[in-house]
């Protein structure tokens, strides 16, 4: 591998958030450096064949409702490399107990009906939360994907604050899941919808900031959907890659970098195998928190501070994920009304409540909630006709202490992953009985697989952090680290470990690479010594 001896800046690692810093920097006329451990680009947004060649399978993540929103996505104009999105018939579809669907459909017609046949007047309740949402949302969620304080958008927001009910608005953006909804829908279709997407952070249903989760999502299905990228969650990271190469970008993959070098409290060069970069202007991190801070930057050269606060910082919970081929559609009990893209499995609200009770504890679930995805459905070039290209996923503790069927150790040996894979396929088939039958093939990646497979996943975690309020805006990845700059001058971390934090929005790196371009409007560019320079070229007569 035959890397430059020096750069503007290198980008270290190609996850969504360093693709679009990488893309950001280039775009400014930087000569960048992007460097992957992985043999590929990605991060986690990849997809493989490795199930079975004639399936697709998402590697990690699937569904991009907030890549379809983010202007920092939209705003690379990716269409032009090759990404196209794809959508189900249905958002999302969540089966009860008896079998019986909630839906969330784009279209909001639907999806009021649905509602409002279970329980009259759930639909316009639902409508009358929509049509706040179509006023102020776009706002929020543009205060959200900035650098804080988010002042531009902030006012936009505050204009449009009366218009959605004023204080009471803010009031009920900070209530808990468990009560956001008050009296509003006399039916439990609504509040399972809101529960089940508030729990794809980490934040309790009965804790603050739980409420504006499950509210984003479920919004932005309303409006955006959950799409994907059509051919694979890896076409969406890849036509970044080609984009941040068509603007002069240089991508390195198996190249993992060992050690970032620091000369008086500021970065000069990154390390990669027996080789060295040195960086005219700034290196941008997307890795995780505490990868950054006393690994690749050396304990000895980070504030005691820093490494003191660090030592708070709080993982989401890990994953464990199962891949299926299937040879034909799942055998749902009961029909839903449309084929949902997302799944979600819990029996009730109560359940979902003790599912995160039991997390929280540091309990492995006996009920683990369950988030699905029927990608074919949502996308038919991913499997061959009347198949299904499947996965689905829950979470269990960082830290086991227990099960809750007294089973389990939390080794996640391969054994102790087979195991609760088939405490969660049992899942499956108490709504779709017969779905064992139509498994061509199974894989299983627990926490451990997850990390081997993409080191920022630590632990199995998805979200680079939890996302309790007290690891979130200013205090992300610690306090008074709120923002993408470091202790270390021309180093920014670009990952999810930083604000706004976890999903596919690719703010983290636009964040980093805003940083960073700014700090050199006020560090003019080093010039290189007239002896260091090449000869100029010899023009013929």
């Amino acid at each position: 591998m035959a890397l430059p001896a020096e750069v503007d800046a290198v980008v270290i690692g190609a996850g969504p958030n360093g693709l679009v810093a990488a893309n950001r920097l280039a775009d400014a006329g930087w000569e960048t450096l992007l460097l992957e451990a992985q043999p590929e680009v990605g991060g986690a947004v990849r997809s493989d064949r490795e199930l079975h060649p004639h399936f697709v399978q998402d590697t990690f993540s699937a569904f991009y409702p907030m890549a379809a929103a983010s202007p920092v996505i939209r705003g690379l104009h990716l269409e032009r490399y090759g990404l196209r999105w794809a959508h189900a018939p249905a958002v999302l579809g969540h089966p009860r107990a008896d079998n019986s669907w909630v839906m969330l459909h784009r279209d909001l017609e639907i999806t009021a009906s649905l509602l409002d046949a279970e329980h009259a007047g759930d639909g316009a309740a639902w409508r009358a939360i929509h049509d706040q949402w179509q006023i102020i949302g776009p706002s929020l969620i543009e205060c959200l994907l900035t650098p804080f304080p988010p002042l531009r958008p902030g006012l936009k927001a505050l204009t449009k604050l009366p218009r959605v009910g004023g204080l009471s608005f803010v009031r009920n953006m900070l209530a808990p899941a468990s009560t956001l909804f008050g009296e509003a829908f006399g039916g439990d279709g609504a509040q399972l919808l809101l529960a089940g997407n508030a729990l794809h952070a980490d934040i309790p249903l009965d804790a603050a900031g739980s409420g504006f989760l499950g509210m984003l999502l479920i919004m932005l299905g309303q409006t955006v959907g959950f799409p994907v990228p059509e051919g694979g969650a890896g076409k969406l990271t890849e036509a970044m890659r080609d984009r941040f190469v068509d603007h002069g970008g240089q991508v390195e993959t198996n190249a993992p970098v060992a050690q970032i070098d620091v000369h008086s409290r500021k970065v000069v060069s990154v390390r990669v195998h027996d080789q060295s970069v040195r960086v005219r202007r700034a290196v941008l991190a997307d890795v995780g928190a505490e990868q950054l801070y006393g690994r690749l930057v050396s304990a000895d050269d980070l504030p005691s501070s820093t490494l003191a606060k660090m030592r708070a910082f709080r993982r989401d919970p890990a994953t464990l994920k199962i891949d299926y081929a299937l040879s034909g559609p799942v055998p749902w009990a009961e029909r839903p009304p449309y084929p949902p893209g997302t799944v979600h499995i819990a029996d009730s609200y109560e359940e979902l409540a003790t599912f995160y009770g039991q997390l929280s504890a540091g309990a492995i679930p006996d009920k683990p909630f369950l988030l699905i995805g029927q990608m074919t459905t949502t996308d038919p070039t991913r499997s061959p006709a009347g198949t299904e290209s499947l996965w689905a996923y829950t979470h269990v503790p960082q830290e086991v202490r227990s099960d809750a069927c007294g089973e389990l150790t939390g080794s996640w040996d391969g054994s102790e992953v087979e195991r609760f894979a088939d405490r969660m396929q049992a899942r499956i088939e108490q709504h779709a009985p017969g779905f064992a039958d139509r498994i061509l093939a199974r894989r299983i990646l627990g926490p451990a697989e997850l990390e081997a497979r993409n080191a920022n996943l630590v632990g199995g975690s998805v979200n680079g952090g939890t996302a309790a309020l007290d690891q979130q805006v200013i205090f992300r990845p610690i306090p008074g680290l709120g923002r993408a700059n470091t202790p270390i001058r021309g180093l920014f971390l670009a990952s999810a470990s930083a604000h706004p934090g976890g999903s596919v929005h690719g703010a983290c790196g636009m964040n980093a690479a805003r940083a960073a371009l700014a700090a050199a409007r006020f560090t003019p560019r080093p010039r290189i010594p007239l002896s260091q320079r090449p000869a100029s070229p010899t023009l013929s007569p």
